[in-house]
């Protein structure tokens, strides 16, 4: 089979595009910002086609793809955390980006287009409808992830084309080298630190890397056009627990600072679909939790050893 990824030497978009390659029956055409990256990056796999293109150039995906695409898997997106939050003129280019993605697909007669959401969008839906809120500046990039589904959603279903999103949550594993709350937690679990934190009553979801390519190749293969899907646990726990087992896995002597702050994020998750994904696709995280939290763990601190 063929397949698109944008973002292709990314976190989430190197990771599904390595597995993919892995059966020498497809053909993975890598799209990312820097040619140097990508030949880095798969070295080694002769099933991997490189394209060179930012969201300026997109139209260099059309040039070198087939028309024979099975799915179009659209990761590349410009700034997911920290100060990049508050660039709504950089998050507005993502959503637009997101469009021309699209628009490549169809160019190119791709059979189905998936995006990748965030589970952050739930806030960003229920702060649609307030009156009164106080949104954290994650509420911009939630908005243009929101804004980006909304727009290719249409845009597929009047061009005829299959969509589906993965709607993502807290992300770990290893090829995460930036410094998400995850990777925070870990490294100072490492170095035997006491991470001061919230009360950690609210509902909370983390996933490892390995089951976030597992969801998005049933999504790809198995999903029901139109649907989002939300891409993590079936049954949540609060964030106080995720870090109490992370802790317990890690480095059991570390105290947890709980409640140096009060919770502000209270996600409603009232109105997702935890079960989805499973009644449609059969996926569920199955990943030993234990095993993607030590991989996790070693891995982080070999990158810091070796800088």
């Amino acid at each position: 089979m063929k397949y698109i990824i944008t973002g292709a030497t990314g976190f989430i978009g190197g990771s599904l595009a390595k597995r993919l390659l892995s059966d020498k029956g497809n053909l993975v055409y890598c799209v990312d910002i820097s040619i140097d990256r990508l030949k880095s990056f798969f070295f080694g796999f002769d099933n991997a086609v490189l394209i060179e293109a930012d969201f300026a150039h997109y139209d260099r995906i059309a040039e070198i793809a087939s028309p024979d695409i099975g799915v179009f898997y659209h990761f590349a997106w410009a700034g997911v955390f920290g100060d990049a939050f508050k660039d709504y003129t950089l998050q507005l280019n993502n959503a637009k980006a997101s469009c021309d993605a699209l628009m490549i697909a169809k160019k190119i007669g791709a059979k189905k287009f998936v995006f990748a959401a965030t589970n952050n969008e739930i806030d960003a839906r229920r702060f649609a409808y307030m009156d009164h809120f106080e949104p954290r500046f994650t509420n911009i990039y939630a908005t243009a992830k929101l804004t980006s589904e909304l727009m290719c959603k249409t845009l597929a279903f009047n061009y005829g084309i299959d969509y589906n999103a993965g709607m993502i949550c807290m992300a770990y594993g290893e090829g995460n080298r930036s410094n998400m709350l995850a990777n925070v937690l870990v490294n100072a679990l490492n170095n035997g630190e006491s991470p001061k934190l919230t009360e950690g009553n609210n509902l909370y979801d983390m996933i490892y890397i390995q089951e976030i390519v597992d969801a998005f190749i049933a999504i790809g293969n198995k999903g029901v056009p139109m649907k989002t899907y939300y891409v993590g646990h079936r049954k949540l726990l609060t964030f106080k627990e995720w870090v109490t087992i992370f802790r317990d896995v890690i480095n059991p002597s570390v105290v947890l600072r709980f409640g140096e702050y009060k919770d502000t994020l209270n996600m409603d998750y009232s109105s997702v679909d935890l079960d989805a994904l499973y009644l449609d696709t059969g996926f569920e995280c199955s990943y030993p939790l234990e095993k993607g939290i030590l991989n996790t763990a070693r891995y982080l601190k070999e990158i810091n050893k070796n800088g």
